[in-house]
């Protein structure tokens, strides 16, 4: 007996509405087949590989069904949840009577984005303790969406509508694979081929010929981290044309200035050079832009870890603010709510706000608490750096350090130095490998979803989120496996906190920072009657847009009344954007000081390393699924055919990949679709640093060609993680 039932994918920020087949498996319910749901409004039964890997991901035989605690000789044998949770917090709570509560950290992973009350209890437990030590893997992805934010200020109104532009920028961003910023996360292929269908004018960045770089009609295939060398260029040819949107810019900008003499000195032919693009090219690209009635401009991941994460996404946001590229009183506005708090966007600025130098400090590197978070490349450090403030305990949530930090022999150091390592997860991951608890959990079907989290990560920059007032809810579809312990990761936390006597109260903030759309709200939970999810969600719902009980009327999810216009500017409102940051406009001087051409000669290490996403994988989950691994469970090093035929390799072959401290082997995979003298691999594989040998079953681990305390962001700490220099040469 089967039945098939909608539900929502939450593996990633999509939140794709997808149909579940269950079958009846002595009387559980067990999910067996994952497709699109073509009864959903906005997904229109469109879902990714990782989606239809559903059912593997939660059948297959190496998921956790129990909780595991390390045992003196170094294996792991079950325990009860229950019992777990009492060990951790009595270990805990003894940590922090010897170490003070800056003792303790947390670290929520990119998956727990699905989970809208995972990390908002675990956080309510840290606050309970007394520590601000909250980390999530922010800071070492994109952390200059925010630090820009925080710079440059907000436009109230939103970005324009994808649906009518006539001109769209990616730099660096592929979301084709990533559905990430830049294109709607809904089917994005699809979208993008319906905008180039009406004529619309497609602008990509990026030093290989992307999914996305294919259907555009100017491609700019540049050196790696050239980015902000690009864009800088963009605005100097904008300005010096007079394209730029003068009465936009007189109205709602400051710094115009100081930004028009910091980008004087990259000149078409100074760009050209640098980059390694021709300067027409570039200034079609910028003309092109410039001149459009309704465009805008999103950056991704790649040119983030490729340095000046910080000054590159605020140079996206000065180009969108000069050309005017934001939406306009009287306009529709693009990300109404609807399980979010009702808003009114209005067509004025945001202001600036601190962007850094606030809440915890670091002992290390002199960071401190960001717009974007935590400076997480920095928490091994923390660990490792004896004294007082040293970190004893790390409890992590979707997330795997082991796989996803940089720096990886640091952070293998770090996690075997602490006292007491916890993670929440649903496999032995690497990091789990290490813990002395791993808390078995819930797979995403076995609980109950909404859209909420896919609606909010709005937040964390323009141009991801719902382009509608889009909501669905969905009960849970399967059943936790039989003879299975699983908990759900919020329910791990109240019950620590429950047997410490602690008193949890649930955050929920609409907005970043200073920016908030509503109020906090503010939730205790009750201690004398235990919530439900369930009930945490109508909770967090308690002033939605659209109530949840209306949500849940339309089981294939809804599309909403949208019609949400941008407001006049408020009468007397002096606010204004920020073009000319001192900060930034100091690192575009630092900028175009370098000796470009001795920093790109470097003949020990004559290729250049960027990262790479694989559309089968979300990090480092689904890489134990044959399904999405097929059979190539290792992550590959991809070369341009003529690098292989410089470096002696053919395909398949073996090599090792070096940079001045350190190296990982991989397997060679011809590519020619990458620029000439760059390699590309995907991150988060790997085992742990004794495993090299097993990088046909593992794959490599990346973050081993990084080093935390070197050419990292003052403000984030994040490490340059593309772009790098790295020599390859065929195994003996």
């Amino acid at each position: 007996m089967s039945e098939v039932v909608p539900t929502i994918c939450r593996l990633c920020i999509a939140h794709c509405g997808v149909l579940a087949t269950v079958e009846d498996d002595n009387g559980r319910r067990k999910v067996t087949r994952v497709t699109g749901d073509p009864d959903n409004p906005l997904f229109k039964g469109y879902t990714c590989p990782k989606g239809r890997a559903l059912p593997e991901l939660h059948n297959h035989e190496g998921r956790l069904l129990q909780s595991m605690k390390r045992q003196p000789d170094g294996h792991h044998a079950p325990i009860a949840s229950e019992r777990a949770a009492v060990e951790v917090a009595d270990r805990i709570k003894a940590i922090v009577d010897r170490h003070g509560p800056r003792s303790v950290a947390f670290y929520v992973g990119t998956p727990n984005a699905g989970q809208p009350t995972a990390a908002g209890v675990g956080n309510a437990f840290m606050r309970a303790i007394g520590s601000r030590m909250f980390f999530t893997s922010n800071t070492i992805d994109q952390p200059g969406k925010q630090i820009s934010m925080a710079l440059h200020g907000k436009w109230l109104g939103g970005e324009p509508d994808f649906e009518r532009a006539d001109a769209w920028l990616l730099v660096g961003n592929n979301p084709i694979i990533s559905k990430s910023a830049g294109l709607p996360g809904q089917n994005p292929a699809q979208k993008l081929k319906e905008a180039r269908a009406r004529g619309m004018e497609l602008i990509v960045v990026d030093p290989r010929v992307s999914d996305c770089a294919r259907k555009a009609s100017i491609h700019l295939q540049c050196r790696p981290g050239e980015d902000h060398a690009i864009l800088a260029g963009m605005i100097h040819i904008i300005i010096a044309e007079q394209l730029y949107d003068r009465a936009f810019v007189e109205e709602n900008a400051t710094g115009f200035e100081k930004l028009a003499a910091a980008v004087a000195g990259f000149t078409p032919d100074y760009v050209a050079d640098r980059a390694g693009i021709p300067a027409e090219q570039l200034a079609e690209a910028a003309r092109v832009f410039a001149r459009a009635r309704v465009r805008h401009a999103n950056s991704g991941t790649g040119p983030s870890f490729s340095g000046y994460c910080n000054l590159k996404d605020y140079l996206v946001a000065c180009l969108n603010t000069i050309c005017g590229a934001w939406t306009r009183a009287g306009e529709r506005v693009t990300r109404p709510n609807a399980m979010l708090p009702a808003y009114t966007p209005r067509a004025q600025a945001f202001p600036p706000f601190k962007a850094w130098g606030f809440g915890e400090k670091l002992r290390v590197r002199g960071l401190t608490d960001t717009a974007a978070g935590m400076p997480t490349a920095a928490l091994a450090d923390e660990i490792l750096l004896p004294g007082e403030g040293q970190v004893k305990a790390l409890v992590c949530i979707g997330g795997n350090p082991m796989a996803a930090w940089p720096d990886q022999r640091k952070t293998q150091r770090a996690m075997e130095t602490l006292e007491l390592l916890v993670t929440l997860d649903v496999e032995m991951s690497t990091t789990a490998r290490l813990a002395d608890y791993v808390i078995a959990c819930k797979q995403t079907l076995e609980t109950p979803g909404m859209s909420q989290s896919g609606e909010a990560i709005k937040y964390f920059g323009s141009g991801i989120g719902f382009p509608n007032a889009y909501a669905q809810y969905s009960p849970a579809v399967a059943d936790v496996p039989h003879g299975s312990d699983l908990v759900e990761e919020w329910d791990f936390f109240y019950q620590m906190a429950d047997h410490l006597g602690l008193e949890l109260t649930f955050a929920t903030a609409f907005g970043f920072s200073r920016y908030q759309e509503a109020p906090f709200e503010v939730m205790p939970l009750s201690r004398t009657e235990k919530p439900t999810l369930e009930a945490l969600y109508e909770s967090i719902c308690a002033h939605s847009r659209v109530p949840l009980e209306e949500v849940k009327r339309y089981p294939h999810g809804y599309i909403f009344d949208s019609d949400v216009i941008v407001r006049e500017r408020d009468p007397g409102c002096e606010d204004r954007l920020d073009c000319g940051n001192d900060v930034m406009m100091a690192q575009l001087q630092e900028v175009l000081s370098q000796d470009y051409r001795s920093m790109q000669d470097t003949p020990d290490y004559p290729l250049r390393f960027i990262p790479r996403r694989h559309n089968n994988f979300m990090n480092s989950s689904g890489r134990s699924i044959r399904k999405l691994s097929g059979d190539k469970p290792w992550n590959p090093l991809w070369m341009h055919p003529e690098d292989m035929r410089d470096v002696g390799v053919g395909e398949g072959d073996r090599v090792r990949v070096a940079t001045p401290h350190d190296e990982i082997l991989a397997v060679v995979e011809g590519d020619d679709t990458l620029r000439p003298g760059v390699v590309a691999s995907a991150h988060a594989f790997g085992g742990l640093v004794d495993e090299d040998e097993r990088y046909g079953e593992l794959g490599a681990n990346t973050g081993r060609l990084v080093r935390t305390d070197e050419d990292y962001d003052r403000i984030t700490g994040m490490p340059l993680m593309g772009n790098i220099p790295v020599a390859v040469r065929p195994c003996e």
